[in-house]
C-alpha cells in the first residue's frame, strides 16, 4: 500500500461473506491499493521543490517502505505530470463564459509555452491550456487559441483579451475572435518597452506621465495624456515616443470599456497569469538539464496547476457585471464607458 509518500508491505486483509457469496472489497485497503496514489505523492512533493535525491529524507521511511529511491521517484513524477497534461489538454468549456481571457508566453530553456487564462464572469480563474515552440509566433499561438476553441471555448462572443505587446498574439486573437476580439494591451510591458529607450534620469518623468494618464477614468482624457507623453519623448527618442504610439488605443480599452476601478486595474496588466507563471518557475528553479521537450511541458503543467490550486477571485471581481454589459454593448452596436458620458 502507498501511505505518507513511501510504499509499505502488508499482509493483504481478506473479508468474505458467510453465505460463501465470495469476498467483500474493502474500500479503505482499495484507495491505499490506487495505482496513482505514490506518483501523486510524489509529484506533490517535487512542486514544492524537493528534489529527487532528496526525497527520501523529506519523508519518515519506515524501517519495510520502499519505492523512494531516486530512479523510483523520478518515474513516479513522470507518470503522474504526464496524466496532469493529458488532463489539461483534454478539459473542456462547454456552456462556460470567459468573458476575459489572458495570453503570454514563458521560456523553457529556449523553448517558450504558450499559455493561457480564462477569467469567467463571477472572477474565477482557470487555467485553460498551452502550447509549446520554439518561439512565441503567430501559428504557435493560433494553434493554441483554435485547439481551446474545439473543446469549447465560445469564440463567437466578444472577448477582453488582455496581452503583453507580442504582434503573434495579437495576430492569433485577431484571426481566431475575429471583430469579437476586445484587446487590451497590457500597461506594464508597454512601460517597460518604453523605458528600454529612455535614459534612466528620465524614467521618473515617465512613470509620472504614465500613471496620471492610466488612471484616468475618461478616455479622451487619458488619450490626450499619452499623446501629450508622446509628444515630450519625441523630444527624448523619437523611438520611444513610437513605442508609445504603437497600439497606443489599446492599453486604454479597460478605461473605455467603463471598467470600475479595481476591475480595471486588474485587467490592464498581464500580472494574473504572469503571477501563475512565476509559480512555474519556482517549480524549476532547480531542475539542471533538460532532456527533451515533454519534460518541458510536464514541468510547466505541474507548475500551473499548482499555481490553479492557490487561485483566488480576481481583485475587483465585483465590477464584472459592468464589463459584461459593456462587452454586449460592443455586439448591440451600442456606445460603452465614457462614450456613453459624451453621448
Amino acid at each position: 500500500m502507498t501511505l505518507a509518500g513511501q510504499k509499505l508491505p502488508i499482509d493483504r486483509p481478506r473479508v468474505r461473506r458467510a453465505d460463501g457469496g465470495g469476498e467483500v472489497p474493502l474500500e479503505t485497503y482499495a484507495r491505499l491499493q490506487c495505482p496513482d496514489a505514490m506518483p501523486r505523492a510524489v509529484l506533490r512533493r517535487m512542486v514544492r521543490g524537493v528534489s529527487t535525491r532528496d526525497y527520501e529524507e523529506v519523508i519518515d521511511v519506515a524501517r519495510e517502505g520502499f519505492g523512494v529511491a531516486k530512479s523510483s521517484v523520478s518515474r513516479d513524477f513522470v507518470r503522474a505530470s504526464a496524466a496532469d497534461v493529458r488532463a489539461l489538454a483534454e478539459r473542456r468549456f462547454d456552456g462556460v463564459r470567459f468573458p476575459v481571457v489572458m495570453i503570454d508566453g514563458v521560456e523553457y530553456a529556449g523553448e517558450t509555452m504558450v499559455v493561457a487564462l480564462g477569467i469567467m464572469d463571477d472572477g474565477t480563474k482557470r487555467v485553460l491550456g498551452l502550447r509549446q515552440g520554439a518561439t512565441e509566433n503567430a501559428e504557435v499561438c493560433t494553434a493554441l487559441l483554435e485547439d481551446l476553441g474545439q473543446r469549447g471555448l465560445d469564440t463567437s462572443r466578444p472577448t477582453l483579451l488582455v496581452l503583453d505587446g507580442s504582434k503573434a498574439l495579437h495576430a492569433a486573437a485577431k484571426r481566431v475572435w475575429g471583430k469579437n476580439a476586445v484587446i487590451q494591451r497590457c500597461q506594464v510591458h508597454k512601460n517597460r518597452n518604453i523605458k528600454a529607450h529612455v535614459p534612466e534620469k528620465h524614467w521618473p518623468e515617465l512613470e509620472r506621465r504614465l500613471s496620471a494618464a492610466y488612471q484616468e477614468t475618461d478616455y479622451e482624457t487619458a488619450k490626450r495624456s499619452l499623446e501629450g507623453t508622446a509628444t515630450w519623448l519625441a523630444r527624448v527618442n523619437p523611438d520611444a515616443a513610437a513605442s508609445l504610439r504603437e497600439g497606443l488605443e489599446e492599453t486604454l480599452t479597460v478605461i473605455k470599456l467603463g471598467v470600475p476601478g479595481a476591475l480595471r486595474r486588474s485587467l490592464a496588466t498581464t500580472n494574473p497569469i504572469e503571477s501563475a507563471l512565476s509559480v512555474t518557475r519556482r517549480v524549476t528553479a532547480r531542475v539542471t538539464r533538460w532532456r527533451d521537450g515533454d519534460m518541458r511541458k510536464r514541468w510547466c503543467v505541474a507548475g500551473l496547476l499548482r499555481a490553479e490550486s492557490k487561485f483566488r477571485r480576481l481583485k475587483g471581481h465585483r465590477g464584472m457585471p459592468t464589463l459584461l454589459k459593456a462587452l454586449e454593448g460592443i455586439v448591440q452596436g451600442q456606445p460603452t464607458g465614457t462614450e456613453r458620458e459624451v453621448a
